[in-house]
């Protein structure tokens, strides 16, 4: 028997992901016939307003939590969602998106109940993720007495989430790339946002940062860690504004300065 008549014949062989390939003619078969102009469009110069700066998580995609389509965010993941100063993938992403595409939003957001921030929170130190995550493990480290007054793991984890957002957006906000915009005068707003594995919803840190004045007003990462600030959704955001407008008001709800430059779909 020749080599020819051993070896499958094409048709026949079957891949070990011929059915992802598969859900993609068929996803590419729904689109064109529920829109037969989607490709078309998606082919043309891309314009998001928004770069998304998330953690690698599988479960939280931007353009699923976002409700975008494809084409609308910028997206860059990464372990735990580290804005390291280092990092050329991310610099060269974040250059690209405010140089280039000229978004007007940088939205670096996490997620309660990450791993890599967990991992962060334990004694283990081996592989090379903790290299990764050596700057949020010192600062575990240094405020450990104010983490360990929390009453148990999940609210230490969570607290270490959303300290985790702010730092990194203050590590964006002090790149060369978001200064120069800054100094040009350009639109550029940065986000800290954090979303809820169990209930879908974004919850916004606060406060957006649109200037170099608002950045270097900012109280330090380490007087955060004493003062924590509540995470406010949507929901509540809509829901306080409403009060506000019945006249009720909405002092003291501590949810912190929402900032300039709103972001709208």
């Amino acid at each position: 028997m020749s080599a020819a008549d051993r070896a499958p014949r094409a048709a026949d062989a079957q891949g070990p992901l011929d059915h992802l390939l598969d859900r993609n003619v068929a996803w590419a078969q729904r689109r064109t016939r529920d829109d037969p102009g989607y490709f078309l469009r998606m082919a043309g110069l891309q314009r998001p307003r928004y770069l998304w700066i998330g953690c690698s998580d599988s479960r939280v995609t931007a353009n699923d939590v976002l409700d975008l389509d494809p084409g609308e965010v910028f997206v860059h993941r990464n372990i735990a969602n580290i804005a390291h100063g280092s990092d050329m993938n991310l610099l060269a992403v974040l250059e690209f998106a405010v140089e280039t595409l000229a978004v007007e939003h940088v939205i670096v957001c996490g997620h309660y109940g990450c791993g890599g921030v967990a991992r962060a929170l334990c004694s283990e130190r081996s592989a090379l993720v903790d290299h990764w995550l050596q700057p949020l493990v010192m600062f575990h480290h240094k405020h450990r007495a104010a983490f360990d007054a929390l009453p148990e793991e999940r609210a230490r984890l969570a607290r270490l989430c959303e300290i985790n957002v702010e730092m990194q957006v203050r590590r964006v906000a002090m790149t060369p790339i978001v200064e120069k915009a800054w100094r040009r005068g350009a639109a550029l707003h940065l986000h800290g946002w954090i979303y809820g594995m169990d209930d879908g919803l974004l919850r916004d840190l606060g406060p957006t940062l649109s200037s170099l004045a608002a950045r270097d007003a900012l109280e330090s990462i380490d007087e955060r860690v004493l003062r924590p600030r509540e995470a406010c959704a949507g929901v509540r955001r809509h829901a306080i504004a409403a009060f506000a407008g019945a006249g009720l008001g909405a002092a003291g709800d501590g949810t912190g300065s929402a900032g300039s430059g709103s972001i709208g779909k």
